[in-house]
């Protein structure tokens, strides 16, 4: 009697144990589920909407900045009437330049103040049509001999671009869009630098037009979704 007494506890203690685990199991498939739900959720909730006016322009562009200095950056380029204006003035030692919203995608540049005589320049003879090739010797020439001033050695610029002219009012980040990094070493060399002429692989930098007044470190960071 006493053993089929203890046989039936044994039974009552399994079966308690493979309901628990069972519910254990619910619960769990319960909370991945959640989870998986809430997932989807976050990721259709995410609102881009296109950048219509001068504020959404200026607030995206500051994406270029790094953040620790965008509330003191000035900020500069075509308004939303075509316009080219001051949208504010800074205080620290950068200038945002900011998106062109009659060109398709984004495309919003931060770079140190000691660059904006080269910066100008550009921008100077390109309204007067000059085409890159022209842009690229009229400036040599101008630096070569000491007529442009080519900023600060090291002076970096900050891209901040991509496909889509659609952002975040929330975050004012711009869909899809990325960082890419230059450092200006007017006239430096592979040799000077230790730099190869070519990347050598993802997110190497490397020196574009060396021995040229645009002389630069090229940075380009693994986008988000590539990193590993």
């Amino acid at each position: 009697m006493k053993r089929f007494l203890v046989v039936i506890a044994l039974a009552g203690v399994l079966i308690s144990c493979k309901n628990t685990n069972e519910n254990k199991k619910d619960a769990n498939d319960s909370v991945v589920a959640t989870t998986a739900e809430e997932g989807k959720a976050e990721e259709v909730e995410t609102n881009y909407v296109p950048i219509d006016s001068d504020e959404a322009l200026v607030a995206a562009s500051l994406m270029a900045a790094p953040e620790a200095s965008r509330a003191g950056c000035k900020v500069i380029g075509y308004n939303m009437a075509g316009e080219f204006v001051t949208f504010r003035e800074g205080d620290n030692e950068f200038i945002v330049l900011v998106d062109d919203p009659k060109k398709s995608g984004f495309n919003a540049a931060c770079y140190h103040k000691s660059l904006e005589p080269f910066m100008a320049r550009g921008r100077e003879l390109r309204a007067e049509g000059k085409t890159g090739p022209e842009i690229f010797d009229i400036r040599e020439e101008e630096a070569k001999s000491g007529q442009l001033d080519m900023g600060k050695p090291g002076a970096t610029l900050h891209i901040y671009y991509g496909e889509s002219d659609l952002y975040n009012p929330e975050t004012a980040e711009v869909e899809g869009a990325h960082y890419r990094y230059v450092v200006y070493l007017p006239f430096a060399t592979a040799e000077s630098t230790g730099l190869p002429e070519q990347p050598i692989g993802a997110n190497h930098p490397w020196i574009m037009n060396p021995g040229t007044h645009r002389a630069h470190i090229m940075i380009s960071p693994l986008h988000n979704d590539k990193k590993k």
